[in-house]
């Protein structure tokens, strides 16, 4: 295809993966699962034009901003709190899975080298950060047990990608060293750590700076890919240097970014991830062709494998059970202060766990970036392939049904006690009237503005009550917030009248719609918020 018509192509997905990202909310599906299904059947109907992607390229564009932004939200003290969990899923639980598939595929293609074996391993071993992300955004999970998933995404891609290296290198050369790869390991993962931590001040110092929101925005963005693409170009870990980077400015960004930039990059980031993500797992279904592409129009080979993936398949699920249980409750049983800090979880807790494991277009790249006389390359596509598609639509579509056993279970760490919400609201609604108390004071000690005097005084009455008895006041707050919905949907009804009939000016139109855009966000969101709890 000419570039038009690559364009055209991309557009016409887009298209397709929204109204089936539409339809997958409205039937409670994942929409992961649901665009996969979908991109497989576009791969078999004849005659749609072949879409190619070069399995490089798609590394450099997805995955960067996807790593940026699961990064810079994440609450950096949760996910060094749990980094013990998440290091042995990152770390421990790849190098299992590597080990496993590899002796399995050995097991059903003995004419393949060991190490060939276990780069498909490597390949599909990490589950995948998009794929963690674009489930569990449609579920409801205790916060702890997604920080987990979530965190564990962001950082076991480089273990699998720095394990698939050495696989690949042993197969074309025949030599490998534990001890070199162990070292190397080490080198690449803190190098890449390294460069991604003095980037992310670095990146966060000019954001302070840019004044204009645009600006800011744009340079999040650059920032995603120039820190990848830093650490890769030395041969250090572009993931967790991307990682670390985006740690970094999420935690930089209160005091970094000003209000207006935070607003329109979170609601940029949104609309990107949307459509990276859809781009992604559409392609993952249409690569299908591809593969089978690769067999002519024979499929007799292709079904001659599947036995072999189905395997696989099942060998990557029960090797992450047999990892994350024992890891669960060994630990805690051997280590008595471990176990007080952080007590045995609920069993349901590392069967959710175990059963979050989709792969994604990380583990397709991987696989289609095989030099073309790798031993056994069409096989370890095929199998790439099948195994990715599984997880993500059975392990994406069944997920849902498996963590509702989660609703009502505890599994809290025990961390340095902290202010509760109440209290924290109590302490700002403080600070605030104190604040407006001082400026609206003039020498004759008359306020200035004594209607905001007013209203500080009022909400600080609230919160220290709320604050003192110590309940949550979650139905009072749904309840006031419901009511500015409705003085807001109100306002915009009358606001559109008045411009319908030309009594405003356009730009008066902007600005009021603004304000009133802006009211109804916040108090759609405490809604949102207050009735998930009650859910």
């Amino acid at each position: 295809m000419n570039p038009a018509q690559t364009f055209q192509t991309i557009l016409l997905l887009l298209m397709i993966a929204v109204v089936l990202d539409a339809a997958a909310r409205r039937l409670r599906l994942p929409s992961a699962s649901v665009l996969v299904s979908s991109g497989i059947l576009l791969a078999l109907v004849p005659g749609l034009p072949d879409v190619e992607f070069d399995p490089d390229f798609v590394m450099v564009l997805f995955l960067p901003p996807l790593l940026l932004s699961g990064a810079y939200f994440t609450v950096w003290p949760d996910f060094r709190a749990n980094l013990r969990i998440i290091l042995q899923l990152a770390i421990g639980a790849v190098v299992v899975t590597t080990l496993l598939v590899g002796v399995v595929t050995h097991y059903f293609f003995p004419a393949l080298p060991w190490a060939a074996c276990f780069a498909l391993g490597a390949i599909i071993s990490p589950p995948d950060a998009v794929a963690a992300h674009a489930v569990l955004d449609h579920l409801r999970v205790p916060p702890r047990i997604a920080t987990l998933l979530e965190g564990e995404s962001l950082i076991n891609d480089a273990s699998g990608l720095v394990l698939f290296r050495f696989a690949v290198a042993a197969a074309l050369t025949g030599t490998f060293s534990a001890g070199a790869a162990a070292q190397s390991f080490f080198f690449v993962s803190v190098a890449g750590v390294g460069i991604g931590l003095a980037f992310g001040w670095i990146c966060a110092f000019v954001a302070a700076r840019l004044t204009d929101p645009r600006l800011t925005v744009v340079w999040t963005f650059l920032s995603a890919w120039a820190a990848y693409l830093l650490a890769d170009s030395v041969h250090v870990s572009g993931v967790l240097s991307t990682v670390a980077c985006g740690l970094v400015l999420g935690r930089l960004q209160h005091k970094a970014l000003s209000a207006a930039a935070r607003v329109q990059a979170q609601a940029v980031w949104s609309v990107v991830t949307f459509v990276i993500e859809a781009l992604v797992f559409v392609l993952v279904g249409l690569a299908l062709r591809g593969v089978l592409l690769r067999f002519g129009a024979d499929w007799t080979p292709a079904l001659a494998l599947m036995p072999a993936a189905a395997a696989i398949f099942l060998t990557i699920v029960l090797a992450r059970f047999a990892w994350i249980f024992p890891t669960a409750y060994i630990p805690r049983a051997l280590v008595r202060s471990l176990r007080e800090r952080d007590p045995y979880p609920p069993v349901a807790v590392p069967l959710v766990m175990s059963w979050a494991g989709m792969r994604g277009v990380v583990s397709l790249a991987a696989a289609l970036s095989l030099p073309e006389d790798f031993p056994g390359r069409d096989i370890i596509l095929f199998v790439t392939f099948c195994v990715v598609a599984a997880t993500i639509i059975v392990l994406g579509l069944t997920l849902g049904p498996l963590a509702k056993m989660l609703v009502g279970k505890e599994f809290l760490l025990r961390q340095e006690e902290t202010l509760s919400e109440e209290s924290a609201r109590a302490t700002i609604a403080r600070a605030q009237f104190d604040a407006i108390n001082v400026h609206s004071a003039n020498a004759e000690q008359e306020h200035a503005h004594p209607r905001l005097v007013e209203q500080y005084g009022y909400r600080l009455t609230v919160a220290e009550h709320h604050a003192l008895i110590k309940e949550p006041h979650e139905n009072r707050r749904l309840q006031h917030y419901r009511a500015i919905l409705i003085a807001v949907e109100a306002g915009r009804k009358k606001l559109l009248e008045l411009f319908n009939a030309g009594q405003i000016h356009d730009s008066v139109m902007y600005k009021l719609e603004e304000e009133l855009d802006q009211e109804e966000l916040t108090a759609a969101r405490v809604v949102k918020e207050a009735e998930s709890n009650y859910l």
